[in-house]
C-alpha cells in the first residue's frame, strides 16, 4: 500500500480529529435539548433555504410528508417554526424559522465549537500568528479550487 504525503495525512488526521471533537459536542448539546439530528437538520435547512413547504422538507430528508408534519407540530409547539398560509396557494402550508429556531441553531453552533476556546490555550501568541495564515492559506485555496466545490 503507498504511503501517503505527509501533507494529506496530516490533514487527514486534522480533519478527523476535528470532526470527532466537534460532533461529540454537538451530539452532547443536542441530547441536553432533547433534539435530533433530523430536527436539527430541518432547522439548518430552512435556515439556508429559506420558507419550504412540508413536500419540499420531506423530499430533503428523504422522509414522507406524514413523518415531516408529525416532526413540525413538534418544532411547532417548541416554539422553533411557525406555519403560515402561502399566499399563491392557500391550501399549502409554508414553514419559516422563528427568533428562537434561530437562536437553537446559534447555540448548537456554538457548543460544536466550545473545544476550540480551549484547545487554543496550548499555542502561544506567534504558534496561533502561523496556524491562522496557514489556515486562512487553506480557505482561499479551496474556495478558488473548482473541485472543492
Amino acid at each position: 500500500m503507498p504511503r501517503l504525503d505527509p501533507f494529506i495525512s496530516a490533514l487527514r488526521e486534522w480533519i478527523e480529529l476535528f470532526s470527532h471533537r466537534s460532533m461529540r459536542s454537538y451530539i452532547y448539546y443536542l441530547r441536553g435539548k432533547g433534539l435530533s439530528m433530523s430536527v436539527m437538520g430541518t432547522l439548518h435547512h430552512l435556515k439556508t433555504e429559506g420558507r419550504q413547504g412540508v413536500s419540499d422538507l420531506g423530499e430533503h430528508l428523504g422522509i414522507s410528508s406524514a413523518a415531516v408534519s408529525q416532526m413540525l407540530d413538534k418544532l411547532v409547539e417548541e416554539g422553533f417554526i411557525v406555519r403560515v398560509e402561502d399566499p399563491e396557494d392557500r391550501r399549502m402550508k409554508r414553514i419559516t424559522l422563528t427568533e428562537a429556531g434561530n437562536r437553537i441553531l446559534d447555540e448548537s453552533v456554538s457548543a460544536r465549537l466550545s473545544w476550540v476556546k480551549d484547545f487554543e490555550g496550548n499555542f502561544s501568541e506567534k504558534e496561533k500568528e502561523q496556524i491562522t495564515a496557514a489556515v486562512r492559506l487553506m480557505i482561499d485555496r479551496a474556495r478558488a479550487d473548482r473541485h472543492c466545490g
